[in-house]
Order: C-alpha cells, then sequence, then structure tokens
C-alpha cells in the first residue's frame, strides 16, 4: 500500500503537469493563429473587416449533390449578408478558380453574385480511401485533421461549415482557431446502420467477406466501430450549428451526437424548377423506351444491382416484344478511381450480354442531363440507406417515375404519398427492381402521368428557395 502510494502521488503530480503544459501549449497556439488571422486579413473597400466565412469542401469541383449544397449555400450568404466573404477550402489544384466557379454553372445552373476565395490544399491524399486500406474511417479522420489544420494556417476564419463531413475537423477550427463552427451533414461518417450490419455479420461494399465469415475479426471490427462512433460522437458535438439533409440522417446524429438543440434538418437544394419546366405531356408511340439513373459513380450507389436488375427485366421481356430499352447511367467520376469503377460496369454489362442497351454518360453538361431526364420513362436509383437523394427529386421533377431503394431519404422523405396519391415505386433486390420495372412498363400511358403528375407536385418541398430559407434560419446564431 505505501509503494502504491509513493508511486501514485508521483504519478498524479506529473499528470497534472503534463496537462498544464498541454493546456499552455494549446492556448499558446490559438494565440498564434489569432495573430496570424490579423496578418492575413485586409480591410474591405469600406475599411471594415469583412467576416470570412469557410466551407470545408476539399471536393469542390466533383459535380455531384454536396457540391450542389455547397454553391447553393455560398450564393445564399451572398444575397443576404453585404460584408462577407466566402472562402472554400479545396484539394483541387488541377482546375483554376474560374474552372470552378463556371463548372458550378455549367453544371448546377447555380450563377454566384459576388466572387469567391479559393485555399488551395496540397495534402487533399490524405483523406483519400486508397491511402487506407485497413481501419479506413479512422485514417481518412485523422488524415482529415491534417488537411484541415493546414487549410487552418493558410486562411483563419471568422465563420467555418464543414460542408463535406469531415467532422473530426470541427475543434480544430473551434478550439485553436477561435472561430464559430457549424456543419451540413450528408452522410453520418459512421451510423447505426454500419453497427448493425458488423454486428450481424452481413456482407456488404464496406464489410468485407472475410470479416464475416471470421466471429473474431467481426467481434474486433464491432469494437473498433464503437470507439469510432464514440470519437465521432465527441468531435460532432463541438458544432454550434448542425444541420442535416434528411430524417434518416437526423435519427443518426441525434443518437451519435446527442445536440438536438442545435440540430435542424434542411433538405438540400434542388432545381426542382428547372425540371418542372420541361412540358408533362400524354407519352407518344416510341420505339424505345429508357430508364435513366443520376449518381455519382461510388461504390455505395450499387450500380452493378442497376445493371443485373435490367438484364433481368430483357431476360424476362418477351422476345420481339416492342418497345425496345434502354438504360442510361448518369453521373459524375470524382478520380481515377471512379473511372476504373466505371469500367468494371461495361465489363459487368459485357459479362451479362447487354452492353448494346448500356449508355454510360460522365461528367456531362447541364443540359444534356436535363434532356435525358426529359426523355426517360424511368427514373432508377438503387444506393442502400442512401442519405437523401437529389438525383431521385430531380427524376420526380423532370416527370419521370421513379423506381429508389425502400431505405433512407427516398423511403422517408421522398418517394412518400402525397396528398394520398403515389408518388413513385420502391425496391430492394435485383428481382425487385426488374419485377417493378417490368410493372411499371405495363401499365396504362395514362396511369403513368397520373404517377408523374403527383411527384412533380410533392417536389416543391426541395427547392432552392425553400433551401435558402432553412438554411439561413439555420445559420444565423453564427453570425450573431
Amino acid at each position: 500500500f505505501r509503494l502504491l502510494c509513493s508511486l501514485l502521488i508521483p504519478a498524479l503530480f506529473l499528470s497534472g503537469i503534463l496537462c498544464i503544459c498541454l493546456v499552455v501549449l494549446l492556448w499558446g497556439i490559438q494565440l498564434w493563429i489569432q495573430k496570424r488571422k490579423k496578418q492575413l486579413t485586409s480591410a474591405g473597400r469600406d475599411g471594415k473587416q469583412p467576416l470570412v466565412v469557410a466551407f470545408f469542401h476539399p471536393y469542390c469541383n466533383a459535380g455531384g449533390g454536396g457540391e450542389r449544397v455547397l454553391w447553393c449555400a455560398i450564393r445564399t450568404l451572398q444575397k443576404k449578408y453585404r460584408n462577407v466573404t466566402c472562402v472554400v477550402y479545396t484539394g483541387d489544384r488541377d482546375a483554376t478558380a474560374e474552372e470552378i466557379v463556371e463548372g458550378a454553372f455549367r453544371r448546377f445552373n447555380i450563377k454566384l453574385t459576388h466572387a469567391v476565395k479559393f485555399v488551395f490544399l496540397e495534402k487533399r491524399y490524405l483523406v483519400e480511401a486508397s491511402l487506407y486500406p485497413h481501419f479506413t474511417l479512422l485514417g481518412q479522420s485523422l488524415g482529415s485533421v491534417f488537411l484541415g489544420w493546414e487549410a487552418l494556417l493558410k486562411c483563419v476564419p471568422d465563420v467555418y461549415i464543414d460542408s463535406m463531413g469531415y467532422a473530426f475537423t470541427l475543434p480544430l477550427f473551434k478550439y485553436l482557431g477561435g472561430c464559430r463552427v457549424g456543419c451540413y451533414v450528408h452522410y453520418p461518417t459512421i451510423s447505426t446502420d454500419m453497427l448493425s450490419v458488423v454486428r450481424n455479420q452481413d456482407t456488404r461494399f464496406n464489410n468485407a467477406a472475410f470479416v464475416t465469415n471470421s466471429p473474431f475479426f467481426s467481434k474486433f471490427k464491432l469494437a473498433y466501430y464503437y470507439f469510432f462512433a464514440f470519437m465521432y460522437g465527441l468531435v460532432g458535438s463541438c458544432s454550434d450549428v448542425i444541420m442535416v439533409n434528411s430524417s434518416w440522417t437526423l435519427n443518426h446524429i441525434l443518437s451519435l451526437w446527442r445536440a438536438g438543440a442545435s440540430t435542424s434538418v434542411v433538405y438540400p437544394p434542388c432545381d426542382v424548377q428547372t425540371f418542372l419546366d420541361i412540358p408533362l405531356e400524354a407519352e407518344k408511340n416510341t420505339s424505345e423506351y429508357s430508364i435513366v439513373s443520376v449518381s455519382q459513380f461510388r461504390p455505395e450507389k450499387d450500380h452493378p444491382l442497376q445493371i443485373r436488375a435490367f438484364a433481368k427485366l430483357l431476360k424476362e421481356k418477351r422476345v420481339g416484344q416492342q418497345p425496345s430499352l434502354k438504360l442510361i447511367l448518369i453521373g459524375g467520376c470524382r478520380n481515377q478511381q471512379d473511372e476504373e469503377r466505371v469500367n468494371n460496369l461495361k465489363r459487368l454489362c459485357a459479362e451479362l450480354g447487354v452492353s448494346d442497351d448500356v449508355v454510360f454518360r460522365t461528367n456531362i453538361p447541364f443540359e444534356e442531363l436535363k434532356r435525358h431526364l426529359a426523355e426517360a420513362t424511368i427514373g432508377l436509383h438503387t444506393m442502400w440507406n442512401e442519405h437523401f437523394g437529389i438525383g431521385v427529386v430531380e427524376c420526380m421533377a423532370a416527370g419521370t417515375v421513379i423506381l429508389a431503394h425502400n431505405s433512407g431519404g427516398p423511403k422517408l422523405d421522398i418517394v412518400v404519398p402525397y396528398e394520398g396519391r403515389i408518388t413513385g415505386f420502391l425496391a430492394e433486390n435485383e428481382d425487385n427492381y426488374a419485377e417493378t420495372m417490368a410493372y411499371i412498363f405495363s401499365l396504362s400511358a395514362e396511369k403513368r402521368l397520373e404517377i408523374r403528375e403527383n411527384a412533380r407536385r410533392s417536389v416543391h418541398r426541395f427547392s432552392d428557395q425553400h433551401f435558402e430559407d432553412t438554411f439561413l434560419s439555420s445559420v444565423e446564431p453564427l453570425f450573431k
């Protein structure tokens, strides 16, 4: 006992000294960063210091739904606040600032009212999943801290908004940068559904077969996930303002971050009016019907399921039956991995004998996207637990009959009855999708037109204007 006491007292004393040194060190770093901020910030034309609002979005030129949220958020702030300078932290060093802004207009039809400052980051590779073949979530999250540190050193903002899901950067900017911090969560980095997948030993794109087949590896991964979920909850709760994009995301964030008072649902902005401008007419006799999918070529979007279901539909289609069918896969390719994924999908088409019936369109202009949707009969979506589904809304607004996955945002928020009337269909597996597509094509043109009209009336909830109103209301505490 005396030995323990003689060891405990020095240990406590040493721990206290180390804690004090750590606090002093962090305080010193914060003072140094604030001094650096004064050196980097220049007064505006009216002599006043502009309020710098920075968005952390390393892939701002990717062309997906998350990027549409970014540019709409920036445009909304520019319209509301005169003395605000918007900054985007990006790793897209292969494009100029002008090219990025032009890309936002070309892809999303979004024109900014003022110039945006871009801070180009050199260490974006630290958040690439390919860098971490194992412990990917933890590796990317720690990598985002180092990338965030590079961003903080290059520009110290007054308000920091993580718009891409790198929650581990929030305490960095709040406690070292002295910023007011907010975030827009498209998809939880980890969710209770992911925990259940590992717990039930289900094989998914993020849960390899060798893990599911081993009780030891499954338990180890489950412990790792629980630890990561705990850390994710700690860093997320640092945020002063938390915006989520759907009811599904809200449920998971409330469970993990436990910050209900500062959390609100802000549906992502969908350019519904542009698609609503497409005339909705009764179908004419045609020799070909098209099925269109709109989503980035990422593994979780499950394009193979679309191709397999389409192949099954063609296989069960009566020989000589008219009209013919075409599957058009539209999406953005962010990097070489995405391009390789597209090549793998093309090989799958060849294996299933449907290469002539499947068309791939990558990184296409907005007008071409609009044309394909205007001509399509069915809009296809297959991601399990899609956080929201901007592509689903766009398909519905354009007048397609939507067929989405029976989970996540499409199930809870989008493909739901409107005024008691059906707005689309949901499916879960290859057979469900093939059967439901066959059923949709078996409907009369008048019945399909009725479903399309119901869907169109329901999408006003997801307009740009509704996003602007709810976004401004949510971020208001950051500007007080």
